[in-house]
């Protein structure tokens, strides 16, 4: 049974998390969360300790909602070759779909708390190294079923995969072209067609 407490928690990540994703924390005063949650400033402090607390609570938020999408996406298939190109395909239309969030929380909140929040940031380090160790499990499990070269090295190629997906996000969104992510899709795909497959 979830408390009153825990509802009234709940709601002010739900409402406040697409304002940080999109401001950033520095730029998210106390007003724009009151204003936001119609709540007063003693009802948010009476659920957070303070706003940095809230910023992680609403960063875990987005990325939870954009890993159910991914994970459900990636269920369509068993196979871990299929699975990695279940991956590029949802990237395809990350742009669309995280504009409608603020954008790239990973991406928004590593650049932002990278530097002012060093708490914050190690949030973001965590969930990119979480992303890149079940790649690489992905990458491992293709490995030893024999759909990927014994010649691959999984944590390599899971932080290399990784890293064009989040240049390609970058790119962008610092030049509203979503180009950028199908172009790399492309190339991620055609990578694993001839550098990956056993």
């Amino acid at each position: 049974m979830i408390t009153k407490a825990e509802k009234t928690a709940a709601f002010i990540v739900e409402t406040v998390a697409p304002i940080f994703n999109k401001n950033g924390y520095a730029a998210t005063s106390i007003s724009d969360i009151t204003k936001a949650t119609g709540l007063t400033k003693g009802a948010i402090y009476g659920n957070f300790k303070n706003k940095e607390e809230l910023a992680i609570a609403s960063f875990k938020f987005m990325v939870k909602l954009l890993m159910k999408e991914l994970v459900k996406h990636m269920d369509k298939s068993n196979s871990p070759i299929r699975k990695l190109f279940l991956i590029s395909d949802f990237y395809r239309n990350y742009y669309l779909y995280t504009n409608k969030m603020g954008g790239c929380p990973i991406l928004n909140v590593g650049v932002d708390a990278n530097n002012q929040n060093t708490l914050l940031l190690q949030k973001v380090r965590t969930i990119i190294q979480r992303i890149q160790d079940q790649l690489a499990t992905i990458i491992e499990d293709g490995i030893e079923r024999g759909e990927i070269s014994t010649e691959v090295n999984a944590m390599f190629t899971a932080k290399r995969i990784d890293t064009m997906i989040q240049g390609a996000i970058f790119m962008a969104y610092t030049m509203d072209d979503e180009f950028y992510i199908k172009d790399t899709m492309d190339q991620i795909d055609k990578m694993i067609d001839t550098e990956l497959r056993a």
